[in-house]
């Protein structure tokens, strides 16, 4: 293995060994993760046109984990399928959305139908996947014309506080400013949109939602141990806050609307 070689095969050892890490504890994170504004996916539709612009589309929400993205799917009035490889998250999706079929499979072999469906959704997600082996999957899976969507929710780390709960907690999902997801041949990002919004949280919240993140659950006991012990010594004794106080947490939905690269017409270069 040359040294080019081992960087990107090392990055996804370590992506899958992460990404392990969820393949149980459905209800915790659904208790305490953070769900989706409704704008994010009024967004992701609006002035589209092709299957994906008809009432009632099919969709398949990919990576789907407990149905978070999945839910405002299904309030929008989609035909909605939700897709991922934990049959524990999907078992908490099944309690609020009985209605909803399910698949567990992954974005790189979702085994889905080739060509059934309008539009595949992959929120919170995306980073978790070999984005070429994906595209080339979804390709399949999209009838033509259909749209993909990429999501992300991160912590607003324009606010100070937040910043550096961030940094405590090891939020690796923070993107870089000019973020452009990266898709195979297949595709090409055409449009993003940022949603600003809040969680109401209190201390206690934070300190679970420190635990449901893919460095703490992969981490030993002595790295768990310190993790807590500075949110504890950073929420209540430096910020000041009490048990059980209400706060806001701050996030950004940062969306993509990614179409088929063949439906793009190359750019004219004079």
């Amino acid at each position: 293995m040359t040294a080019t070689s081992a960087g990107p095969r090392l990055q996804a050892l370590r992506r899958k060994e992460l990404a392990r890490s969820y393949e149980d504890g459905g209800e915790h994170y659904d208790r305490i993760r953070p769900g989706y504004p409704a704008d994010a996916v009024h967004w992701l539709f609006e002035g589209i046109t092709g299957p994906a612009a008809v009432a009632g589309a099919q969709v398949a929400d990919v990576g789907a984990g407990t149905g978070k993205y999945t839910r405002l799917l299904v309030a929008a009035g989609y035909r909605t399928t939700a897709v991922d490889p934990s049959a524990d998250m999907l078992g908490q999706l099944r309690q609020g959305l009985p209605d909803v079929p399910v698949m567990v499979g992954t974005a790189e072999a979702t085994g889905l139908p080739t060509a059934s469906m309008d539009a595949v959704t992959v929120a919170q997600a995306w980073h978790w996947c070999d984005p070429i082996a994906a595209s080339t999957e979804l390709a399949r899976v999209l009838r033509p014309g259909g749209i993909l969507g990429l999501v992300w929710n991160q912590l607003d780390v324009s606010v100070p506080w937040v910043h550096r709960y961030s940094r405590i907690i090891h939020a690796g999902d923070v993107l870089r400013p000019g973020f452009r997801p990266v898709v195979g041949p297949e595709f090409l990002p055409q449009a993003s949109h940022t949603s600003s919004w809040t969680q109401q949280m209190t201390p206690e919240d934070l300190m679970e939602l420190a635990k449901s993140r893919s460095y703490y659950l992969s981490a030993n006991e002595v790295t768990r141990a310190k993790v807590l012990a500075n949110l504890t010594w950073y929420l209540f004794d430096h910020l000041g806050y009490q048990p059980g106080q209400p706060l806001d947490l701050p996030y950004l939905t940062l969306s993509w609307r990614v179409v088929p690269s063949a439906a793009v017409p190359p750019l004219d270069h004079g």
